[in-house]
Formats: structure tokens, sequence, C-alpha cells
């Protein structure tokens, strides 16, 4: 290869604050409708926003996130849907209550989560920072405002580079109160998850919030107004450890946004030759820089895969609409693996090892929550028996063991709990109390259960404690324990 060919084929970097107008294929770039941004000298980034079926996407998946706002706010047979009761080490969920005996089943909901990250991000990359992490979904809607407010991204560095004045805090002012109101519900949500909303809302316009209740909304507002509005792509490239970790979690078959090299290299900007010049040789890219100017973090992807780069896709999209704008068929920018470029084929996914494993841990998984909310009962119980001693010899002749019965309510109302024992054709039972246990709360029974020792065949005779809730008495549970006598 040339000197000058290889010169043409070394990818540019402007350093420079706007590019010279230029013929691209008989056309300008003013003709195609690029416009051309300074280059983000380590300042903030202000990514120029276009439509195509990636930002698409991205909205849509950012609505789920409405979520969050509204949760707090469903009702389930009067009481709130979704609340976190740590007073009572509680969680609802409507209707269904989760004590500390379950916490497995909430270990094996991290546990899904955590797979399915490490999954999706073996195959296609960081999807979760392009499109469901909450931290890119807030700062795609400050930005969404600080448009709206300030107008495009030209005109937003230019406000920037302005001294401080009347006009410019006028113009800046209204975006910063919907960025404040956006941060304050955020932490105000968020701790409405672990107490009445409503009441939360009277204490508030009251101002009798409880000092860690206010203390954690400031907080929460404050750093989503910091990190969404101001230190945005910085967070996601400096304090992430996702972004320092994603490059073990992906291979040469991971899918991911990726320059066609072959394709666009040399990239330029291609002049009409002089009289007597050669043409030169130039591939599709002409180098307008779109691709980089909306990214949210500020990255060239042709320049290879970094770390800076969440997998939103947006590249994609300004990429398609400029090749189509010069008559290029589109995909210079697409999702491919290294492995393509390479000209291997792709291997499906249910052939390759690690998601087979992440798939295979977070089936487990699955099903170990289904299991455990299928056959979750509203009552648990749990026997303890007396072992000091293990058994009475009463005047009678009788053997007793004594027992405590312990009744956990994971139902929303009080429960007549009452004891019965079954086990033996001889054997008496008596019971201290009808318990009434409060929802989410745990009461004690005292057992005494005796059986005369001429019918005694065995030293430990099996016996079944079930326990009746005389409100609903389709609410049964029975546990299995044994009867303890002297040696035959």
């Amino acid at each position: 290869m040339s000197d000058s060919k290889k010169e043409a084929y070394r990818p540019k970097i402007h350093t420079g604050s706007v590019l010279d107008d230029v013929t691209v294929h008989s056309k300008t770039l003013d003709d195609i409708g690029v416009e051309i941004l300074p280059v983000h000298a380590g300042g903030t980034i202000h990514a120029k926003r276009i439509a195509g079926k990636f930002r698409t996407f991205k909205w849509l998946v950012a609505s789920i996130w409405i979520i969050l706002f509204v949760g707090p706010y469903l009702r389930w047979n009067g009481n709130q849907a979704i609340l976190w009761d740590l007073t009572n080490r509680q969680f609802h969920i409507f209707g269904l209550t989760i004590l500390p005996q379950d916490i497995w089943m909430l270990a094996m909901i991290l546990l899904f989560f955590a797979l399915l990250l490490a999954a999706s991000t073996a195959i296609a990359g960081r999807v979760w920072c392009g499109y469901f992490c909450f931290h890119t979904v807030w700062v795609d809607v400050f930005t969404w405002l600080e448009e709206k407010f300030e107008g495009k991204p030209g005109k937003r560095i230019k406000l920037d580079a302005e001294p401080m004045s009347w006009q410019k805090v006028k113009i800046k002012l209204p975006k910063h109160l919907a960025w404040l109101f956006i941060a304050f519900m955020t932490g105000f949500s968020f701790v409405a998850y672990f107490v009445d909303s409503f009441q939360l809302w009277a204490r508030l316009v009251n101002f009798e919030l409880g000092y860690y209740e206010g203390m954690t909304i400031a907080v929460l507002a404050g750093l989503t107004y910091l990190t969404a509005g101001f230190m945005r792509e910085q967070v996601c490239m400096g304090f992430c450890p996702y972004s320092r970790i994603q490059g073990a979690m992906t291979d040469t078959e991971t899918v991911m946004p990726t320059y066609d090299r072959d394709r666009g290299e040399p990239r330029g900007r291609a002049k009409r030759p002089k009289p007597g010049e050669e043409t030169p040789e130039l591939g599709d890219c002409i180098d307008c820089r779109m691709c980089v100017d909306v990214c949210p973090t500020g990255v060239d992807i042709r320049l290879g895969q970094q770390f800076g780069c969440i997998t939103c896709g947006l590249c994609i999209d300004a990429c398609d609409e400029i090749m189509e704008k010069i008559s290029k068929p589109k995909g210079l920018i697409r999702y491919a693996a290294i492995n393509e470029f390479a000209g291997k084929e792709l291997p499906p996914i249910w052939r390759r090892p690690r998601v087979l494993v992440y798939t295979s841990i977070m089936t487990f998984a699955a099903a170990a929550m289904i299991w455990g909310l299928a056959t979750m009962s509203p009552i648990e119980v749990t026997v303890l028996k007396e072992r000091a001693p293990l058994f009475v010899q009463m005047s009678d002749g009788s053997v007793q063991n004594k027992y405590t019965v312990k009744i956990v309510n994971k139902s929303e109302s009080v429960m007549h709990a009452q004891v019965t024992v079954t086990g033996h054709n001889d054997l008496i039972f008596i019971a201290d109390r009808v318990a009434d246990v409060e929802p989410g709360n745990v009461g004690s029974v005292g057992l005494l259960v005796r059986i005369p020792r001429n019918k005694l065949t065995l030293e430990s005779t099996p016996i079944e404690i079930m326990v009746t809730d005389l409100n609903n008495p389709q609410i049964v549970d029975r546990y299995t324990s044994v009867f303890h006598g002297p040696k035959r």
C-alpha cells in the first residue's frame, strides 16, 4: 500500500471546532442534513438526538421505569400493593406476604437477575446499560428536557460557552427546576416503597417527615440531580464497575455495535478531482462524525470497541440515516461479532458453553421461585419439642410430652388458630389456648400430649400436629413430630 493510501486509511481525529463544508459524492454535508458539532474536548457531551429504530426501542424500554413512580400508589384489598415493611420485617406484594423465613426466594430472584445480566452481556454486550439501566434512562430524560428548554446541541454548546448573565439564567432555570422535580419524585417514590405512600405524602405536606425519611429523600434526589444532570457519561465510564468488567463477560462471538472497517476505510470526504488528478480510493465512511455526535458517552465506534460504549445502537441509527442519504447500503455500523468479520460462522446461542451455564442456573433459580410461590401457604407452623425432660411419667400411668407450637400468619387478616393432634388412637392433647395471630406476626401455643404407657408400642411414635384457622377453615398447615416414651 502506498504512503498516501496508508495515510488515508488512518482514523482521523478532529481537533478543530467546526469542519469545513466540503463536497461529498456531489452533495455537501448541508445538503444531506448533517450538522457538524464542536468536538467535546473534555467538556459536557451534548449528544444529538435523531429518530431511528434503536431510539424508539430505548423509549419503549424506558417507559418500564414509570412503574417506579406509580408502584407505591397501587392498592390491593385496601392496602399498599407493594410494600417493604422493614419495621415488621415483611414484604407485601399484591396480597402475598414474604417473611424472613422466605428470604431464600429473594436470594433466588437476585441470582436469576444476576445471571440474566451475565447471559445478556455474553450474547449482546452491555444491552443493560444501553436500554434498561435506570441511570441511562434518567440521563436520556434529562437531556431530552435540556433540548426542549435550551435547543439543539449546537445552541447548547454555544450557551454553555457564554459568560453568566441574566438571560442565560432565564434560559437555564426552567430546565433545572424540571430536573429537580424529577429528582425529588425519584427519591420520594423510592422511600414510598418502604412506608405507606399516602401517609408519607400527608407527613410531607404537614412538615412531619421523620429524620431518616427526609434525609433519604434528600440524598437520593441530590444524587439523581447530580449524576443524571451533570455527571452523565462519567458515571458509566468512571464510576460504574460494570464497564470495567464487561471484557471478562464478552468474547469474539458477542454481538455488539461494530464498524465495518473493510467497507468504510479509508474514510474521507471525497472532493471532485481537479483535471489530471487521480480519484482517491475511499470507503463508504464519509467521516461526517454523526456516529460520534449521537453517542451519549462520546465514543467514536470507528476506533474499535471501548469500555465507554453502552451498546445503545444510536450510532447505527445515525449511520444508516447518512448511508440512505448518500445512496449507500445500510449496515456500515451494525450489530455484529468479531468472528463475523473474520469470516467465521457464529454458532447458535444454545451451543455456546458460557451461555448454557448461565441459562441453566437461571432456569434453576426461576424454577425455585415458581415452586416457592406456588407452594407458599398463608400459614406456617413450626413445633419445638421440650427435651429436658423428653417425657414425664404421670400418676395415672400415662406418658406426657410437652411442645410449643409456633404459628406464622402470612395473610392480611387476623388468624384464629386452633391446634389439634393425631397419630395414635389413644392419645389426648391439651392446648393452652386458641391463638389470635396478627397479620405478619408469630403466635405461640403450649401443647401437652398424653398416651397411656401400656398403649405405647414404640419408643418414638410419629404424631401429626395440625393448625387450622377457624376464621377460614381452608387455611390449614400440618407438622410431623414424634412422641417419646420409655424404652421398651
